[in-house]
């Protein structure tokens, strides 16, 4: 008895999580730009001046 609840209510976490993912995820597109892509651009920045140190410009 005690796996069966456990099982269930693993299944009830997953649901939520999933749920709150796909709820922030419609927040953040419907704000305009999301933070993943302010994360790569920071990231092209960041590869850019690596690469200028490197080559001495």
């Amino acid at each position: 008895m005690t796996e069966e609840k456990k099982k269930v209510s693993l299944q009830d976490l997953v649901k939520q999580k999933l749920a709150n993912k796909q709820q922030e995820q419609a927040k953040s597109k419907a704000g305009g730009t999301s933070s993943e892509t302010k994360q790569m651009k920071s990231q092209q920045a960041k590869k850019n001046t690596i690469q200028r140190r490197k080559m001495g410009g």
